[in-house]
């Protein structure tokens, strides 16, 4: 009999909450519950620490993959902790890995879209307000933007140099997490941009600004793996 393999993915909204534990342990716990319920083994965890208006998950992606390539099923505690997160769930939907909630484990692909829509037009809903207020505050006549003007984003240009470093040094850091499902995909035999591409977005990878993948993003990042190479 075949023992059903496990990876679990975790997520702590802050660095603070992640080294010391605050809730990780909770997620562990139901997720270890579930494992023994079932009797399967768990082949890897990875634990996401951010915040939760981050869109880039990169352990999410180490942890689809690492799923997609061992066979194994995606594990998280709790779905309905991230059912407002649209990223989240459309990674999820999207990936073509099997996925279960240990809270909800009757969840299927059909309700992650629906909570992802749900999510998605919540976020389009905020937006509208807040555009509708800017607006209600330009018509009484109030002031919007940088009181200070361009003289004030020029003053915050000249310090731009260490904003830049850190983007690329993000980057270079995502291009070496995706190293792994890049190599994949080749020995694939998916070696042109656009295949790359269609395979990225068809896996339910994200750029690093968590977009989907075309012909550019594709050669940066094959560019940046080069580099680094």
């Amino acid at each position: 009999m075949t023992t059903t393999k496990l990876v679990s993915y975790h997520r702590v909204s802050t660095s603070k909450q992640g080294s010391s534990g605050l809730g990780l342990e909770a997620q562990q716990a139901s997720i270890e519950g579930y494992r023994n319920r079932i009797g399967a083994s768990l082949v890897a965890s990875f634990t996401e620490v951010e915040s939760g208006k981050n869109n880039e998950r990169p352990e999410l992606l180490k942890a689809l993959h690492h799923a997609q390539v061992t066979g194994s099923i995606l594990v998280i505690a709790k779905l309905d902790r991230l059912s407002r997160n649209a990223a989240f769930l459309l990674t999820l939907r999207d990936s073509g890995v099997k996925f279960v909630a240990a809270d909800m484990p009757e969840a299927n692909n059909l309700t992650v879209g629906i909570m992802a829509l749900v999510a998605q037009e919540e976020r389009e809903a905020i937006s509208r307000r807040t555009k509708e207020a800017l607006q209600a505050a330009k018509a009484r006549g109030t002031k919007l933007g940088n009181p200070n003007g361009a003289a004030a984003l020029l003053k915050a240009g000249k310090g731009n140099a260490a904003g830049v470093g850190a983007v690329k040094a993000k980057a270079e850091d995502y291009a070496k997490q995706m190293r792994p499902v890049i190599e994949h995909l080749q020995a694939q035999g998916k070696t042109s941009l656009g295949a790359l591409a269609e395979a990225l977005n068809g896996g339910g990878y994200r750029t690093p600004r968590g977009g989907s993948w075309h012909k550019t993003s594709v050669g940066n990042l094959l560019g940046r793996l080069a580099l680094a190479a």
